[in-house]
């Protein structure tokens, strides 16, 4: 599913990301069960017409970490 080619896939068939509803009241497995059975791939959706495709990078530093150091950037 990661190697999907955004630009190859017909926006129509992706799962409109603004659709989707999950139970907050669920634990964690199921609400990503929830997800999934909704979107499909987890790696491609749409918001509204706009296709998305998400990557992820192998890396040692948490997204809080990056986040922090992104927003002390900012400060600096």
């Amino acid at each position: 599913m990661r190697k999907t080619e955004i630009t190859k896939v017909a926006p129509a068939s992706l799962a409109d990301i603004d659709t989707v509803a999950i139970d907050a009241s669920l634990p964690a497995e199921q609400r990503m069960e929830r997800y999934l059975e909704q979107v499909k791939n987890p790696y491609c959706f749409r918001c509204e017409d706009t296709p998305v495709k998400v990557r992820f990078v192998s890396s040692e530093k948490t997204l809080e970490q990056k986040l922090g150091n992104y927003f002390i950037g900012l400060k600096g």
